[in-house]
């Protein structure tokens, strides 16, 4: 059995099931609460130039533009859900937005710091949300895409992302207790990469890697790439999300770093 990949990832995104998922979510969903509260407060500059990684179906994308801040930079690696982003910010006048076709961990290789063959500055803010770090499978892949991003970030820019958290309840704990059971035993899911993987199937969903860290992990990450934590919490600690959100997404933990 074939171990996960960028391009299985890749696949599972530009599969019809997630296209259709992500693109619902985009038209209806708009910004989460929490995320609108953190943005707010850590990007108070609305004319700064922002980067968000992972955009998909421009869920966030849109939700930044309907929010005031108009000088975006999206891309996403899935060109399916990079169409239908595009899509929704023509049919909303976003024509501001540019989006790239990209992958996180090799952003030199995009056309993300030029723009009609000139230089783009540095981006002052940069996000990566709905844990989409966290679907990038390898931990030094993970760490890549972080230095990537803060090679394109100006000194001091906020970078804000989630993760799920392994410790986010005793349940949660106790479902990776019997995890690392099955990694000493070798008994795992043979896809899997590293401890802390997931490969899953929802019924109208598709399939979906993931990789949930926790805390330290996360921690030790940021050291390792040039960024300063300055902030982290479990959504419901940050604001209460209405039902669809919560249909739409599980717990996950905020985090704001500063570049180094």
């Amino acid at each position: 059995m074939k171990k996960i990949s960028a391009a299985t990832v890749r696949a599972d995104f530009n599969d019809p099931l997630a296209v259709v998922h992500y693109t619902r979510a985009a038209h209806f969903l708009g910004l989460w609460e929490s995320e609108r509260v953190l943005i707010e407060r850590h990007f108070p500059d609305r004319a700064a130039p922002l980067l968000e990684a992972g955009c998909g179906a421009g869920r966030a994308t849109l939700g930044l533009w309907d929010q005031g801040y108009q000088n975006i930079t999206a891309f996403d690696f899935a060109e399916e859900l990079l169409a239908q982003a595009r899509s929704l910010a023509t049919e909303r006048a976003a024509t501001s937005i540019r989006f790239l076709h990209a992958d996180a961990t090799r952003l030199s290789d995009s056309q993300l710091l030029t723009f009609h063959s000139q230089p783009i500055p540095p981006f002052s803010g940069a996000l990566f949300l709905f844990n989409g770090l966290m679907q990038i499978p390898r931990r030094a892949k993970r760490r890549t895409a972080l230095r990537e991003l803060h090679r394109v970030c100006a000194p001091g820019a906020p970078f804000l992302f989630t993760t799920h958290d392994r410790d986010n309840s005793p349940t949660e704990r106790a479902l990776w207790r019997l995890e690392a059971l099955r990694w000493e035993r070798g008994e795992q899911d043979p896809r899997l990469l590293e401890f802390g993987d997931r490969y899953f199937e929802e019924a109208g969903t598709g399939r979906t890697f993931m990789h949930l860290p926790d805390r330290a992990e996360i921690l030790a990450d940021l050291a390792a790439t040039g960024w300063t934590p300055v902030f982290d919490a479990l959504r419901r600690q940050i604001a209460a999300e209405s039902p669809a959100v919560r249909a739409f997404s599980d717990e996950c933990r905020f985090w704001v770093a500063h570049r180094n």
